[in-house]
């Protein structure tokens, strides 16, 4: 501790300036002019109107007292009394006199853990005029006043407005954060100082230590200090331009701020009070990693000083506590206790809270709370996540041998308790995620047991299905009570065909019923229907199975369950070709064949499935599979295909699908549909038989070919021998004699008018000539045609041609 330096100023006669006025009377030894210039700004001193004449000791009494602090630079303080004085030595009114205090150290350690405010009305202050210039310095420790924790306590108890002390303290703080300034008035400095005092008392110490204060300014806007009192009779009044840096609080007229935020940190210390709070700061001391700054700073570790003296918390305090915990790695052993102290006095927090407390008890080497806390959570999760509660954590991994014994007896117990199927499987998944380890036939059982329930349950949603899938792929004991449910149905109950197409059944894999044929093959049906793509090989699997060569007509059903079960073209070639071909098959292959031959074709590519079919159904045994029709359906079908690809003239192929089964029969009929006409048109035509038998195509037949030969006639550039053709056996159609419909004559009128018109003279010629042995008159007219056009074509020529004189070459006109 250092001492202190102290310093007179007061208008006197004789003093440091060697003249009579304000002067600095004495001074400390080492006092230096830095330290005089400062307290010479603080020492002004301006009483109310109403005091200013005062001259007698009980009227001086009356005057305000200003004890100012300030912490000043880093490493110095100033502290001073200032009194009115009345009359100087020349009996002018206006003379104070100012004792002021200086150390270069912190307040609070010189002067013997004094605060500032405790030195209110101390013995240490005089003010009387010194007889010579140099006064020693004080040591420490200062006498106090008469302000102490208890004396407040009483004030603020009888104050009328002690209820604003929470505003006030809230105001203080926001000022020491922001450097803005909050002014007292009320009827006495005396009051202002215990005010002062109860602020000084409830903030933190370090706080406190920097708080700059005045317990009486005539005019208050002129000072920047964070503390400011004055009286009803002096200069407060503020303009508009002061709200933003000044908070009035006017406890004479009963005047305060509409709004101050008051932070939980400051609810907190009101509610410990200023009788008890010096304790709880010297607990906080022990919390606190000496960082604090804000308010949020000092909550957490003014909260866990409390709770630790019994002090109760609120749920702001509990979180802000908890908060900080995770952080509090400075506590050491201590932080366990403070889980112990929110955990005993608060037994309703959630879950989060419990975790970070659990955490701490770790931390601080608590083996007992730690465990006790993990019991708590592995109860409150179970529970929570077996329920399907909203956010509800999953199971994490439990190491520790203790815990996992006391979770994996939670459990059990638990399990017992269930009440819903889903219930149930949550805890079995809470189980496995938890890496418990219950007895494998307690685990066996209530599988089995489970899985009994799910198979009889209707309605599953979307949350069940997927946990009970989760179950089957991660707990073997599941998968295999599932199966044994499975059999069991299966056996007790007819009529179950399908229960692999059933939730859960449907879960279950090959590899869970090995061993098991006849779930297999009920399994390869169920697979079947879900994938169609597959039913062909699962058909084979289950006749291995079986250990048999065909397959009867209930199977086929139970593989292809659609409502009008048939095979595809690809499937139908696939299963011919695995059957064995030298061993007879049941008489319900040969119904499934003449579907897959006879079912309706769609298109191009049907069309070639359907030819690879039949080509396949023709090798030696398997045609003899087939019922006769089918067996016709299939020559007949394959005849035409080749005539298609082996017919020499378009009016000879077309003649060879004039077969009644054409309409009869859905794969020749397609050959017609989708390449009679295409290879027609590639063949040369036959005039003589075209013009003929062109009535007898059909009309689809007969509308597709006119149409097309005349687009080909409209698109061709040159006209080779096959279109010239086509072309020549319509043209030559008789209407009368082929019986056509109008709008194929329409078709056939067309395609003359527009080859007379559009066809080349040499063209029209040829046309001419092909046409004289079926229509003399028709050919008259082609030939006519022709001759026009090359006889325009000369005259043109001609006229084209220049004539030549002596003067040259000259263009005719026109």
């Amino acid at each position: 501790m250092r001492n202190f330096q102290q310093l007179y100023y007061t208008s006197c006669e004789h003093g440091l300036s060697g003249s009579s006025g304000f002067q600095f009377n004495a001074v400390s030894e080492l006092v230096s002019a830095e330290t005089r210039h400062r307290v010479e700004g603080l020492a002004g001193y301006e009483p109310p109107r109403s005091l200013v004449e005062s001259d007698t000791p009980e009227l001086l009494a009356r005057c305000p007292v200003n004890l100012c602090h300030t912490p000043g630079r880093p490493g110095g303080a100033t502290t001073l009394c200032v009194r009115y004085a009345g009359r100087d030595s020349a009996r002018r009114f206006g003379n104070y006199f100012a004792h002021a205090l200086y150390t270069e150290g912190e307040f609070t350690t010189d002067s013997g853990g004094l605060l500032a405010i405790e030195l209110w009305d101390s013995p240490v202050w005089t003010a009387q005029v010194a007889d010579t210039t140099e006064i020693p310095e004080l040591p420490a420790p200062l006498p106090r006043g008469p302000l102490s924790p208890r004396s407040v306590r009483a004030f603020l108890r009888a104050h009328p407005y002690a209820e604003q002390l929470p505003a006030l303290l809230a105001a203080v703080f926001a000022a020491l954060a922001e450097d803005g300034s909050v002014v007292v008035i009320d009827d006495t400095t005396d009051r202002i100082a215990h005010w002062f005092a109860a602020v000084s008392y409830l903030l933190p110490p370090p706080l406190a230590h920097i708080l700059s204060f005045a317990t009486y300014l005539s005019r208050p806007t002129r000072s920047r200090l964070h503390l400011i009192g004055t009286v009803p009779g002096a200069h407060p009044d503020f303009g508009p331009d002061d709200e933003e840096s000044y908070t009035v609080f006017d406890f004479a007229a009963g005047r305060f701020p509409e709004v101050v935020p008051t932070h939980h940190l400051v609810r907190l210390l009101i509610r410990i009070g200023v009788g008890s709070i010096r304790s709880v700061w010297s607990w906080t001391a022990e919390y606190a990693h000496g960082r604090e700054q804000a308010l949020g700073d000092w909550h957490a570790p003014v909260a866990a000083a409390a709770a630790a003296g019994g002090t109760e918390l609120t749920d702001a305090d509990v979180r802000a506590v908890i908060d900080w915990l995770p952080g509090a790695g400075h506590l050491g052993p201590r932080r366990a206790a403070v889980a112990a102290d929110i955990h005993h006095k608060h037994r309703d927090l959630d879950d989060d809270r419990l975790t970070v407390l659990s955490a701490a008890a770790e931390a601080g080497g608590d083996v007992v709370l730690h465990q006790e806390l993990e019991g708590k959570l592995h109860q409150s999760r179970i529970r929570a996540y077996a329920t399907g509660a909203e956010n509800a954590p999953g199971p994490v991994p439990i190491t520790h041998p203790a815990e996992r014994e006391r979770a994996t007896a939670l459990w059990q117990r638990l399990l017992g308790e269930a009440t819903t199927s889903r219930q149930r499987v949550r805890l079995l998944l809470w189980a496995q995620g938890a890496r418990l380890e219950p007895p494998r036939e307690l685990l066996a059982a209530q599988s089995l047991e489970l899985a009994r329930v799910l198979l009889g349950a209707s309605g599953a949603g979307p949350g069940l299905r997927e946990e009970v899938a989760r179950l089957v792929r991660t707990i073997p004991e599941f998968r295999t009570g599932l199966a044994t449910a499975v059999q069991e149905v299966l056996t007790e109950r007819g009529g179950q065909e399908q229960l692999f197409a059933q939730f859960p059944a449907e879960l279950l894999s090959e590899r869970d019923l090995e061993g098991r044929p006849r779930l297999l093959e009920h399994y390869w049906r169920a697979q079947a229907e879900r994938e169609p793509g597959r039913a062909v090989d699962l058909l084979f699997r289950i006749l291995q199975a079986r250990g048999q060569s065909s397959p009867d007509a209930e199977l086929l059903r139970g593989v292809w369950r659609q409502p009008s079960p048939a095979w595809t073209y690809e499937e139908a070639t696939e299963i011919a070709h695995r059957l064995p071909s030298d061993q007879p098959m049941d008489e319900a292959v040969a119904e499934w064949f003449d579907r897959a031959v006879k079912q309706e074709v769609r298109d191009e590519q049907g069309l070639r499935d359907c030819l690879v079919l039949c080509d396949t159904l023709t090798a030696p045994g398997r045609y003899a599979w087939l019922r006769v029709v089918t067996q016709e359906c299939v020559q007949i079908t394959l005849r035409l295909d080749a005539a298609l690809r082996e017919a020499t003239e378009a009016t000879a192929l077309a003649r060879t699908f004039r077969i009644p089964q054409i309409d009869a029969w859905a794969a020749p009929r397609a050959l017609k549909t989708y390449r009679l006409l295409p290879a027609m048109l590639r063949l040369p035509a036959d005039p003589a038989r075209l013009r003929k038998e062109i009535g007898e195509f059909g009309f689809s037949l007969a509308d597709g070919y006119l149409r097309t030969v005349h687009r080909a006639a409209v698109a061709a550039g040159r006209v080779d021998e096959v279109l010239f053709s086509h072309v020549t056996g319509v043209i030559a159609v008789n209407g009368e004699r082929a019986a056509l419909p109008q709008a194929h004559l329409e078709v056939v009128e067309a395609l003359r008018l527009y080859t007379a018109r559009h066809w080349q003279s040499e063209d029209l010629d040829r046309l001419a000539r092909a046409l004289r042995p079926y229509d003399t008159r028709l050919a008259d007219a082609y030939q006519e045609c022709a001759e026009n056009r090359l006889g325009r074509m000369k005259k043109w020529s001609r006229k084209l041609t220049p004539r030549r004189s002596s003067d040259g070459p000259r263009p005719e006109k026109g």
